[in-house]
């Protein structure tokens, strides 16, 4: 894994250093005023460079379909107070639910609230990620994987889609805590996904702390709050991305 030198040797600034992602600039002469991190050129650059899926580039909150006090709309309610909110937050969120209830969709649009507060941020799926390891491990440079490490360790906002989906092998596991455990460490906003619950309705059902861990769900407690999403398949409606 990278070393924190070779991460400071990057000079990577995540957060415009006039505004602070506040958007508004203060000048004793001509008051408040829009920051230049809000430029147009800036937002489209810090949206192509957070990877987001072209199947989820329309997903924003305006997009999102729910009825009213259902789980979804408290979960969109979680979601926009976050963006809001930031930076004045401490905890990122964990989704959980079955497939199809949207927890993606709002993990995207939180990502692109906050570019357009002038945060970066990533989008990366859990297995793709370690897939992507894997394959560019050099074990006597480790130049390839520096490159795939990066950006995830020092994004402002990372959005971690789908975990626990990989079968948990100790070599997953490992990764898995190395690269959250980073980020708890530097205090950095994590948003996670996933399709497993806490709860255990029957013995054969695994859940969240099956697949990737008791020391890594424990440290999720501290990082995320839980928002737990119910109901069906909502992409059989055409209702989410």
């Amino acid at each position: 894994m990278i070393d924190e030198g070779e991460l400071r040797e990057t000079g990577n600034t995540e957060v415009c250093e006039e505004c602070f992602g506040t958007g508004t600039k203060l000048d004793p002469v001509k008051g408040a005023f829009p920051c230049p991190c809000r430029r147009p050129d800036r937002v489209k650059k810090l949206l192509t460079a957070a990877r987001i899926p072209r199947r989820y580039t329309a997903c924003s909150f305006g997009s999102f379909k729910s009825a009213a006090g259902s789980s979804q709309d408290r979960a969109l309610l979680r979601a926009q107070s976050l963006v809001n909110e930031y930076p004045a937050v401490d905890r990122g969120l964990l989704f959980m639910g079955p497939a199809g209830v949207g927890k993606t969709h709002l993990a995207v649009a939180i990502v692109r609230g906050l570019i357009e507060k002038g945060f970066a941020g990533v989008f990366s799926e859990f297995g793709a990620l370690l897939k992507e390891i894997q394959d560019s491990y050099n074990p006597i440079s480790k130049s390839s994987e520096f490159k795939v490490l990066a950006p995830i360790y020092q994004t402002e906002v990372l959005v971690l889609d789908e975990l626990g989906a990989t079968v948990p092998t100790d070599w997953v596991r490992d990764t898995m805590y190395q690269i959250i455990n980073k980020r708890y460490n530097d205090n950095k906003l994590t948003i996670f996904t996933t399709n497993y619950s806490d709860e255990r309705r029957s013995d054969k059902e695994q859940v969240l702390e099956d697949r990737i861990g008791a020391r890594l769900r424990s440290r999720l407690y501290e990082m995320c709050t839980k928002v737990v999403m119910d109901g069906g398949d909502y992409r059989r409606f055409g209702l989410h991305v």
